[in-house]
């Protein structure tokens, strides 16, 4: 890595043409700060040895300095961490997740798995069971080591301070502006509270400052292209993006500002008339290798792995297929299930789309339309899940003591509830949300009702034979149409509202699309004592297919976290406060007895940072407009510093904010801190721009300045520490740092 730049030299002359260039080479030697690293390093080689202790900090610093940085984050993160002995927050869930890890018990969460793979690889280090029920605000037990696990997950947020440091050298910050920024992840006190708990926080800031100096490392070597070492970060790169990805989805965000960086250096080269085509095309092929191919493998790993591990029955089971579930071990799933279905059998239906859950109904009612009785789709199992397979009214009653008949391809029948006794109806009624679609619902009994009671049976597939006559457990995929609409149930991802539970919203859709996975149904589970039991669990099921059915169904249970209206979450926050520190977050209970915990950041990192996107935005215009009146005061490689170290940062920071803008989920401080660590870097930016003069002028006084603002951030952050540490006794010791109403330290 290249050695920082103390000072900047003054910009040159630059002529017309070349000011009005977009896109200019950094080979200028104009400004110090920019182009001399490279230089200097030789230079450095060169010497000999000082003799001096303070140049040998000085030729060291790169190591000291990040070392020293280091020590002190692994002691605001690690000091105190065990002390409160009770289940703190999301550790409620994170903790539970990682149980099943130990168990081997399949679960279902809206993250993907490794996070929680690892917080189960801590357990494990941990000599942990996977017995303790992680409910929250919970003792833990004394054989479980929650402090170690804690440890553990505090490793990653520790490690993010040398991270930092090294991407501030990267962007080419003068050594002043890197040591700020290091002590502003370092001092941030969120940063320090988020990272001393068993959640995923921690780990996905940790891959998000991996991939933000993998990138910015990356592209200081585009001069090197094919080099091992362009190639080492290259693919570094892609599985920092895949390990970020594979945390949480927010990690997405970061993958789009590689992506960004990647569609707009290819479109650079692409208008290099000098570069040879096959050079070209390979800077193509290498890109969508290390930069989608290995992310994209990564992911599926991850998930690989999860399905290995978890190969024991689980709480989340219903969330997959019926194939997949027959495969666990413990499983009730097809267990002793009679191969083939038959009239008077009683059944679970399965939804094929992804994410599908099993056809439902109970006795509440819809509020409007019809007002029969609801049917959803409901992923937890009950009985309100068995529906028997009765003979349409055109045929003769079902006859328990008559040979077994057998309902197949195109045969039309009738589906009971068999709960309510109420027959599976739709009617010419909009559908309670999507408008489009027929409304689903259950009517009449096994005496009353009509025609409208009758489904068609369309056999579409079958694991385990081409014989269409049957309908056989697991195996067969079909859909059901309605014998007088004329339309296809289907269960999709729309949830109903409060009135429905959340429950899925289950339709008759008059389109006929045979490709539409949410009209394909099978048969979960059967059960008639006239049938021999079958083996349908011996039909494995395609990983592919379940890694893409496990990520559609979390990505529709996501999108149905939106704020409840009927209950107030005081924990919960709006996108606006976040940039300001208008809010923060208690973490546990707030009696005297508990050891506290209230997330918030460092005041003049949040309010330092969120200025400084105002400052760049204004810098961008001055600039832009002075350019545009053709003043000649930037060279092309203060464009070139302005591009990658203060545009990037800022678009990072945009594209990790602005989606909480548009969510409509429910949301919460720590989905900021993404977002903070780039407008972190882009007050970096900002000081080291505007501090330039101070650089030329008088090295002191830089110093002095800089010193100001450390003393500053390191200050707030030791007034601040025991929302950090941890808070005994009455709250009522620290009103002095409720500075605002939200901010609820005290009652």
């Amino acid at each position: 890595m290249a050695v920082e730049q103390d000072g900047q030299a003054t910009a040159v002359a630059q002529d017309s043409h070349n000011l009005r260039r977009r896109h200019v080479p950094d080979h200028s030697s104009s400004n110090g700060s920019i182009t001399q690293a490279s230089q200097e390093v030789d230079q450095k080689k060169s010497q000999k040895p000082a003799t001096s202790i303070l140049k040998t900090l000085d030729e060291w610093e790169f190591l000291i300095a990040p070392l020293l940085f280091t020590l002190v984050s692994f002691f605001t993160r690690m000091y105190k961490i065990g002390l409160s002995n009770i289940v703190t927050w999301d550790e409620a869930h994170f903790g539970k997740f990682g149980s099943h890890y130990l168990k081997r018990e399949f679960y279902f969460d809206v993250h993907p798995p490794l996070g929680k793979m690892l917080v189960g690889l801590s357990g494990y280090m941990a000599g942990y069971n996977g017995s303790f029920e992680f409910k929250s605000g919970e003792i833990y037990p004394e054989e479980l080591n929650y402090t170690f696990m804690r440890l553990f997950n505090s490793t990653f947020g520790a490690l993010c301070v040398p991270l930092a440091y090294y991407t501030a050298r990267e962007l080419n910050f003068r050594r002043p502006t890197v040591w700020l920024v290091t002590l502003m992840v370092l001092c941030e006190n969120s940063y320090a509270t988020i990272s001393r708990f068993i959640l995923l926080d921690s780990m996905l800031l940790f891959f998000t400052f991996t991939t933000v100096l993998c990138w910015a490392r990356f592209h200081r070597l585009q001069k090197q292209s094919f080099s091992f070492e362009w190639f080492f970060w290259l693919f570094l790169s892609g599985i920092s993006i895949g390990c970020v990805t594979s945390v949480k989805w927010v990690g997405l965000f970061c993958t789009a500002l590689v992506g960004l960086y990647t569609a707009e250096d290819l479109w650079n080269k692409f208008g290099d008339l000098e570069m040879p085509k096959t050079t070209l095309a390979s800077h193509l092929v290498t890109r969508v290798a290390g930069l989608i191919v290995v992310p994209v493998l990564v992911y599926m790993f991850s998930f690989w792995v999860h399905f290995l591990v978890l190969e024991n029955s689980g709480p989340g089971d219903a969330q997959m297929s019926s194939l997949f579930q027959a495969n666990l071990r413990g499983t009730e799933v097809g267990k002793d299930s009679p191969l083939e279905v038959a009239y008077g059998s009683r059944a679970t239906i399965k939804n094929m789309g992804y994410g599908g859950g099993l056809l439902h109904s109970h006795v509440q009612t819809y509020p409007e339309g019809s007002q029969q009785q609801q049917v959803t789709c409901y992923h937890h199992k009950d009985a309100n899940n068995d529906w028997f397979f009765y003979p349409n009214r055109n045929e003769p009653l079902y006859d328990p003591e008559a040979p077994l008949a057998f309902p197949g391809d195109k045969s039309v029948i009738r589906l009971i509830h068999s709960q309510t006794g109420r027959n599976l109806h739709s009617h010419a009624v909009s559908a309670p949300v999507t408008k489009s679609d027929y409304e689903v619902s259950s009517y009449g009994n096994t005496t009353i009702g009509d025609e409208k009671d009758h489904w068609t049976v369309e056999v579409v597939s079958d694991a385990a034979s081409r014989d269409r006559s049957k309908i056989r457990t697991l195996t067969t995929a079909f859909r059901l149409r309605h014998t007088s609409l004329g339309c296809y149930l289907r269960a999709g991802t729309v949830n109903l509202p409060q009135w429905g539970f959340k429950q899925i919203e289950v339709t008759c859709v008059k389109a006929n699309n045979p490709r539409d996975v949410y009209t394909h149904w099978n048969v979960e589970a059967h059960w008639n004592e006239r049938l021999p039991a079958g083996d349908p669990g011996s039909y494995k099921s395609p990983f592919f297919r379940d890694f893409i059915h496990l990520n559609v169904a979390m990505m529709t249970s996501n999108n149905a976290l939106v704020p409840d209206p009927d209950k107030q979450d005081d924990l919960a926050s709006q996108f606006w406060q976040w940039p300001i520190l208008h809010v923060g977050l208690r973490m546990c209970g707030w009696d005297d007895k508990i050891v506290k915990y209230f997330l918030l950041g460092n005041p003049i990192v949040y309010w330092g940072s969120t200025l400084s996107l105002f400052i760049f935005a204004g810098m961008i215009a001055w600039y832009l407009i002075r350019w545009q009146r053709g003043y000649e005061e930037l060279n092309p490689a203060e464009i070139d510093y302005i591009h990658y170290g203060g545009i990037y940062p800022v678009a990072g920071w945009f594209l990790h904010y602005l989606p909480f803008v548009a969510m409509a989920r429910v949301t919460y401080v720590h989905h900021y801190y993404p977002a903070l660590y780039f407008a972190i870097l882009t007050a970096g930016f900002v000081l080291d721009w505007v501090t330039r003069p101070l650089a030329r002028m008088d090295r002191r006084v830089e110093w002095t300045f800089y010193g100001v603002l450390y003393a500053v951030v390191v200050g707030l952050f030791v007034l601040f520490s025991p929302i950090v540490f941890g808070m005994e006794g009455s709250n009522q010791q620290w009103r002095h740092l409720k500075w605002f109403d939200k901010w609820r330290i005290t009652d």
